[in-house]
């Protein structure tokens, strides 16, 4: 199905999506993406539908095309302070302040997100396989994460970043049990600390 824009009048319209909510480890990463009135691309879908080549395809379209775009991060550190939910919302709000244009609109992918200044929003639940704008936030998100996730896998290596990209596969949770917890994991999550008990 190819998607669509969200308004039809010619509102500036800023899709904002977030990657790596569910990861043990690493930074929560959103971004926020204003796409041309006339833009399309019959490739472009949620980017947990797409292979990472094709990720990377759309990557480099959106970031070329969109009139503004930015991506932004919250540490595993502000993770534990303020929780997952509230940091991906964070995220969010600083991929907005990062946009070069000011949006009419912000269309954020979920049901959940606090007010950023004065700019209306609404809330799309699996807006990123309806809407152009978020699908676009979503392939910066997840690649500009995996991307650094990439870079942080030669520091740790024996968590296999490089595969997992933080997600809690049977191997991550293994080396959690064998190796202990890195700067780079979230200490809130449960499930993490809770591995090193369990196997």
């Amino acid at each position: 199905m190819l998607l669509k824009h969200y308004s039809q009048s010619n509102k500036r319209e800023a899709g904002c999506d977030e990657a790596g909510r569910g990861c043990l480890a690493g930074p929560v990463f959103a971004a926020a993406v204003i796409l041309p009135d006339d833009f399309s691309n019959a490739l472009l879908d949620d980017s947990k539908k797409l292979s990472e080549k094709r990720r990377n395809i759309l990557r480099k379209i959106i970031e070329k095309e969109a009139l503004s775009w930015a991506v932004a991060a919250v540490s595993p550190e502000k993770i534990d302070e303020i929780n997952i939910l509230n940091a991906s919302i964070l995220a969010m709000h600083r991929a907005i302040e990062q946009l070069k244009i000011k949006p009419d609109l912000l269309l954020i992918d979920g049901n959940r997100f606090k007010r950023y200044k004065n700019i209306p929003h609404r809330t799309v639940i699996k807006g990123d396989g309806k809407y152009m704008s978020i699908a676009a936030a979503s392939i910066l998100a997840k690649t500009h994460r995996d991307e650094y996730m990439l870079r942080i896998h030669h520091e740790f290596p024996q968590y296999d970043w490089e595969h997992n990209k933080g997600y809690p596969t049977l191997k991550h949770k293994l080396s959690i049990q064998k190796f202990g917890l890195s700067p780079y994991h979230r200490k809130t999550f449960r499930s993490a600390i809770q591995t090193r008990l369990e196997f």
